[in-house]
């Protein structure tokens, strides 16, 4: 008797480990819309770099459908944290947005846009203008033989007007008059 309940409590356990895996494996991994985190901006030393990075991880590792960035608001006179008072990054949180935009649908890698030399984004300017002044030698570009990839790449071209560039060419040369049909910012291009 001094085995057989010991024995029968560890075949009772294994039973309810059982059915709980069971549980566990039925329960969808992620939300049915897709799953999203959240990062807070400027509350630790973290560069641009470093919170990129993680959002590209997060994308690939768990096919996340989105990552918010979000300034930090001093609420705490936490010597460890930005004392009430001090400014939130808001500029730099818009730029972490755009960043993150260029990675999702403009296929910029995010080694392209900072890497370990340039670990801050320019507040002055936003990413796709930063990354096109870094890398002049791939300008100018033809719109009328350039890839679609290095279109999307050129500052003023959005996403649509890559697409009306794309399907207009197919039928004509363009030139500087069909991009100011199409919207695009010629200043910035």
């Amino acid at each position: 008797e001094d085995f057989i309940k010991p024995m029968k409590k560890v075949k009772n356990e294994i039973i309810q480990y059982k059915s709980e895996k069971k549980i566990i494996k039925s329960t969808p991994k992620y939300a049915p819309a897709g799953q999203s985190t959240q990062m807070i901006i400027g509350a630790s030393q973290e560069n641009d770099y470093q919170i990129m990075t993680a959002s590209n991880f997060f994308y690939k590792k768990f096919n996340l459908k989105r990552v918010y960035y979000s300034g930090y608001v001093p609420i705490s006179y936490d010597s460890r944290l930005p004392q009430i008072g001090t400014e939130v990054p808001m500029l730099r949180e818009n730029r972490l947005y755009q960043t993150d935009w260029l990675m999702r649908f403009y296929g910029f890698n995010v080694n392209e846009i900072l890497n370990e030399k340039h670990t801050h984004l320019d507040l002055d300017i936003d990413p796709k203008l930063s990354w096109a002044l870094r890398h002049m030698d791939q300008f100018p570009v033809d719109i009328n033989t350039a890839s679609k990839r290095m279109l999307a790449r050129v500052p003023g071209l959005g996403l649509k007007s890559v697409y009306k560039i794309l399907q207009a060419r197919k039928h004509r040369l363009l030139d500087w008059e069909h991009l100011k049909k199409f919207g695009v910012a010629l200043n910035r291009a």
